[in-house]
């Protein structure tokens, strides 16, 4: 590897201006060569010999050696080219490499910066390196101060909010979920009151051992701060594997605390948020994991829970993505998707149901149950739910001549929206810029929308009602327990919630509510329609018992416009019917 040849050439050997250059190798950086253009060894100062392994009486010298045999392999093309350019350019170029030095007979590869520069005389280089050991120690110290938890040593939330995003794109090309666990320890407050924030500090590092242990090497443990812990499980998403994951962390913090002659007894509860089904960002599913652990506190302390949109409500107001709205606003990110409403019987597509979405240039698809609460809040929702009601108006007719018959259109209306004295005047106006006519609309609106004001309700509703407009309770049977506004209120159709149905046909309470539900709706001639059908036997139930709309993944998922087209065009709900039926839809 290195050719043999005397450590130094003798002074009688050198030209006056290479002695001169030796000489200043010798005064020159951690080490230091002369080289020709070519890249082969002149001359190396004393101390790169020692660096080299090649010191005392008997150590060879790297005269005729290539520099480049020196380094990694894998930092021999940069340092040829850097060569190349500082004998052709006359700049000094600058290059890092890891130069194979031998400390106490084991070779290592030691982070050197390179400074190639020419000599002037005899087209010779000049090559001096600093060693990088020390400023590479403070750069790595640096980065795991900004990216480690002080007093435990763990992932902090920077880290952890990187690890999430890498562990969701892993998901996204596996297919595979993965959860997201927030863990507070339950109690805390006394120990830092009672004992001192040494030993709170003791105890919070205690917890973070014991945490690790309990965890497999591929997922990734944090501390956020406080007393609150969250780890990654890449592969955990179903509720067994998540029941044995929750129990395990738990029990690992229900063993007392032995410290400085106190025996602590503590505990912890934990909030966990699914990926993809509630969140697929970082951002979100720590949002959502918080407001499970929030819930797992106030219901009692000591137990685990998943996070449930409908028991817990909307997470937390997100100000970062409150402004992101605003943006998406101006820059058109806002969609609409339809989802088909088909007759029971023959699956043919009667209607749709208006959907936003939001796809967000680097968080994706955001899911409603993340915007809608702030649009809500801070008003933009009446923005939106008027374009959205607009332009789910005027698609109405390119389906109804992609289809070659009369639809409806469904569109959700928000409780602020309803409130807004210019709601009206938006109805209005999307009924006179389409053309379509208001029997053709269908207007959803919760039951607790309708109760907060029955006397303002009972107006609106009845103006509404005025145009054309159809009325229909949306997640009917959710909300409020009175009936009464059935007969008050001017509503054409019921909705029955996916609660109700997604258990059908085995769950004999909900079998019950459904059969009541679609009585009651026959003696009132109200239309129903029910959601969240995804199954076969769901369907065969429904049909058996008169329920003459049904919506939900068994006959379509919510689409983009053109893809409905399509689908209208096509008739390719027929694809779904026996052959008798196809036959007569013919």
């Amino acid at each position: 590897m290195r050719s043999p040849s005397a450590a130094v050439p003798s002074d009688h050997q050198r030209p006056a201006s290479a002695h001169g250059a030796d000489t200043l190798m010798e005064a020159a950086g951690d080490c230091a060569f002369r080289i020709a253009p070519s890249g082969e060894i002149h001359s190396a100062s004393r101390r790169t010999l020692g660096l080299l392994g090649l010191a005392g009486p008997d150590g060879k010298g790297v005269e005729g050696t290539a520099l480049a045999d020196l380094v990694a392999e894998a930092d021999g093309a940069a340092l040829r080219t850097a060569i190349a350019d500082a004998h052709a350019g006359g700049e000094a170029v600058l290059v890092p490499v890891r130069l194979r030095c031998i400390a106490r007979g084991v070779e290592q590869a030691l982070p050197f910066e390179l400074r190639i520069a020419a000599l002037g005389a005899y087209g010779s280089l000049l090559v001096v390196g600093r060693d990088m050991r020390a400023q590479l120690a403070v750069e790595d110290k640096l980065r795991h101060m900004a990216t480690h938890d002080a007093l435990t040593e763990l992932p902090n939330r920077l880290l952890l909010s990187d690890r999430i995003r890498m562990v969701a794109a892993n998901a996204r090309r596996s297919g595979q979920g993965f959860a997201v666990a927030t863990i507070g320890i339950d109690g805390f407050k006394k120990v830092n009151e009672s004992l001192g924030h040494t030993v709170g500090d003791a105890v919070l590092r205690q917890a973070a051992a014991r945490l690790r242990r309990a965890m497999r090497d591929s997922d990734t443990l944090a501390r956020v701060g406080g007393d609150e812990f969250v780890v990654i499980l890449p592969g955990t998403a179903s509720e067994s594997q998540i029941k044995l994951v929750t129990g395990r962390l738990l029990a690992t913090l229900q063993s007392p605390f032995e410290l400085e002659g106190h025996t602590i007894y503590l505990g912890a509860s934990v909030g966990v948020a699914l990926y993809p089904q509630h969140g697929e960002d970082d951002h979100g599913l720590l949002a959502l994991a918080d407001a499970a652990l929030m819930r797992a506190k106030e219901t009692g302390k000591g137990r685990a829970l998943v996070y449930s949109a409908r028991e817990q409500g909307p997470p937390q107001h997100d100000i970062s993505l409150e402004a992101a709205m605003f943006s998406a606003v101006r820059e058109g990110e806002f969609l609409l998707y339809y989802q088909p409403i088909v007759d029971a019987r023959t699956r043919q597509i009667e209607g749709f149901e208006t959907l936003m979405r939001w796809k967000h240039p680097t968080l994706g698809m955001v899911p409603p149950v993340r915007f809608i609460p702030i649009a809500e809040t801070n008003g933009l929702i009446n923005l939106l739910g008027a374009w959205a009601l607009k332009a789910a108006c005027a698609q109405l007719p390119q389906f109804e001549e992609a289809a070659r018959r009369d639809l409806y259109i469904s569109v959700n209306i928000s409780p602020r929206q309803f409130r807004n004295d210019k709601f009206l005047d938006v109805l209005d106006e999307a009924l006179a810029l389409s053309g379509l006519a208001g029997s053709k609309l269908v207007l959803e609106i919760t039951e607790g929308t309708l109760m907060v004001d029955p006397q303002h309700a009972e107006t609106i509703l009845g103006k509404m009602s005025d145009r054309g407009a159809r009325i229909a309770i949306d997640d009917f049977g959710t909300g409020y327990s009175s009936l009464a506004y059935l007969k008050r209120f001017p509503i054409s159709v019921l909705k029955i919630d996916r609660a109700f149905v997604k258990d059908l046909p085995d769950a004999q309470k909900e079998a019950a509510i459904c059969s009541a539900v679609l009585d009651m709706a026959r003696h009132l001639d109200l239309s129903v329609v029910a959601e969240g059908v995804e199954t076969e036997e769901q369907l065969g139930w429904l049909q058996q018992r008169d329920c003459r709309y049904i919506q939900g993944y068994l006959t379509g998922k919510p689409m983009p416009a053109h893809v409905a087209l399509a689908a209208l065009q096509d008739n390719h709900y027929t694809a779904l019917l026996s052959p008798d039926r196809q036959a007569r839809t013919s």
